[in-house]
């Protein structure tokens, strides 16, 4: 049996099973028949899933010492689940995390566990977008020292959507850069030109030492 996507009163659930998928947005609990995910294969995709695989070769290779130092740090790094809970790390999970927010931001992998450093999050951020540029003006500015800024970037929507699912890493600044991050480049290799009237949405994270801050999000409709 397939459900359409309604709203539906049970034990609160998440996952696949058989033919069906259950979940939950703000209006409740829903059920749809599964979907088989994509899998294009991109440049982008490739780099993510070989970072997991280094980390886990890596992971393999650590002291009982290293591991037990990222249990510890794992235990104070809190996570939400799809339904909402909340969970923490255990060892491997915060190795991984930590890693691989290192190498997106081109830093180097740490074996040994960081004491947790969440560097402050973006006050402002104005997002100016035309066919030929497209910058985000924020503050505070300059970052602080060895703060990094990742933008990440959904691709064009119609400018009536209000909200979006599906954020890619743009671009990540130098160390203590000044504002504003000029994203255009990378914006248009990653997801095209933007096109006049079509609305793109952002979250912008600060990041230091393997740990990102929490989300700025805004978006833009791309002007004349």
């Amino acid at each position: 049996m397939s459900y359409p996507r309604m709203k539906w009163l049970t034990v609160p659930s998440s996952g696949s099973l058989a033919g069906e998928t259950a979940s939950r947005n703000r209006y409740g609990q829903y059920k749809r028949s599964r979907a088989i995910p994509v899998n294009p294969n991109t440049t982008f995709q490739g780099a993510a899933r070989t970072r997991v695989s280094v980390n886990s070769a890596a992971w393999r290779a650590l002291t009982d010492i290293q591991r037990a130092g990222w249990e510890s740090l794992g235990s104070q790094m809190s996570r939400t689940d799809a339904l909402g809970q909340s969970y923490t790390l255990n060892g491997f999970q915060a190795y991984c995390s930590a890693n691989n927010n290192l190498s997106a931001c081109g830093d180097a992998a740490v074996s040994d566990a960081p004491a947790i450093a969440t560097p402050a999050g973006i006050l402002t951020a104005t997002v100016t977008a035309t066919a030929a540029t497209l910058s985000v003006a924020y503050t505070a500015t300059p970052l602080a020292a060895g703060v990094k800024l990742m933008t990440f970037a959904g691709p064009q929507r119609s400018p009536g959507k209000s909200f979006e699912g599906d954020f890619r890493l743009i671009a990540v600044s130098a160390a203590a850069a000044v504002s504003p991050a000029n994203i255009f480049t990378a914006y248009q290799a990653r997801l095209g030109t933007p096109v006049l009237g079509q609305k793109i949405f952002f979250t912008l994270q600060t990041h230091k030492g393997g740990f990102p801050s929490g989300p700025f999000m805004t978006s833009v409709i791309v002007t004349a």
